[in-house]
């Protein structure tokens, strides 16, 4: 392995269940973290152990708190979407403006913005188009029967990859939402992990059967890489700003680190080789802000690290 070095900054607490979601806040030195206790909380890098609660899901069947699955922040509002489906438009500013809509069913599992609009997935295999200003739908697609799980972007070849629990990889052109191709049986069973490579060569991919898998945009998604990426479930797949690294959480309790280029893995982070997470790491987010990643768990923490 190549020689980097990993230092914690700060082990941050606060959250009475999973945290489930980690999402760019609107400066680079701001995030937000969503969780099975239904709190969304906004975390400043530069005083990282003061959180501030700044909204609630709330589930509209059982009018309880829903655990927050996937989440987004643009212009002064927040997008969160709950384990039982529910889609939530947060305006901590004006809340009489909020809105809670049950669009998907068993939960939208993740969010995606382009151009104005937004794109969400869920357990029933669809994958809707809203509009942002107006939070309308304007179309919904049945892609698989089966739930929907992962989605990455890529602007350069303006395509969107979904990743399904029916092991397959569907892309889709994302301004008519036509199928381009599938990668059928990508996985043996759910693709959780899914993410564009910076210089918009490869897409990465991971899944519930362990596996890290590389697939060759320059030639029809080939596959170039697979490997036991983890001992279980890949939950994530994220690369640093600069283009150098990515990074993979696990349902095993660790995050691991690989050089973008080489397919190479540098670094394993656990709970005995630097203090990591004692369960399963579900979400990342890697910073602008100092290159910084930032892990969230199962044990209800969130862990700012250095990568160098």
């Amino acid at each position: 392995m190549n020689k980097i070095s990993i230092n914690k900054i700060a082990h941050l607490t606060g959250h009475k269940g999973g945290v489930f979601s980690l999402t760019m806040g609107k400066e680079d030195h701001l995030f937000l973290s969503g969780a099975g206790d239904g709190w969304i909380v906004e975390w400043d890098l530069t005083q990282p152990e003061n959180g501030r609660l700044i909204a609630q899901a709330e589930d509209t069947q059982t009018s309880g708190r829903a655990s927050v699955f996937s989440l987004l922040e643009r212009n002064e509002m927040i997008i969160a979407g709950n384990m039982n489906g529910g889609l939530h438009w947060i305006f901590p500013k004006e809340t009489t403006r909020n809105k809670d809509i049950l669009p998907h069913k068993k939960g939208v599992f993740d969010l995606q913005i382009f151009d104005g609009n937004l794109f969400t997935i869920g357990g029933k295999g669809i994958l809707t188009k809203w509009s942002i200003d107006e939070q309308q739908a304007i179309e919904s697609i049945q892609l698989s029967q089966k739930s929907l799980r992962k989605m990455a972007f890529s602007k350069k070849r303006k395509e969107l990859a979904i990743g399904a629990s029916d092991g397959n990889i569907y892309i889709l052109d994302v301004e008519s939402l036509s199928i381009k191709n599938t990668i059928e049986a990508a996985h043996s069973n759910s693709v959780f992990g899914l993410s564009y490579s910076p210089d918009g060569n490869y897409l990465w991919s991971g899944g519930r059967d362990a596996l890290l898998k590389i697939w060759d945009l320059k030639n029809n998604y080939e596959g170039v890489f697979s490997e036991p990426g983890h001992w279980f479930t890949i939950n994530e797949i994220v690369f640093s700003p600069d283009g150098k690294f990515s990074a993979t959480a696990s349902r095993d309790k660790t995050i691991k680190i690989w050089d973008a280029n080489s397919f190479k893995l540098l670094k394993v982070i656990d709970a005995v080789r630097g203090g990591g997470h004692i369960n399963s790491v579900n979400t990342l987010l890697w910073s602008k802000y100092n290159n910084w990643l930032i892990s969230g768990s199962d044990d209800r923490s969130i862990i700012i690290w250095e990568i160098i």
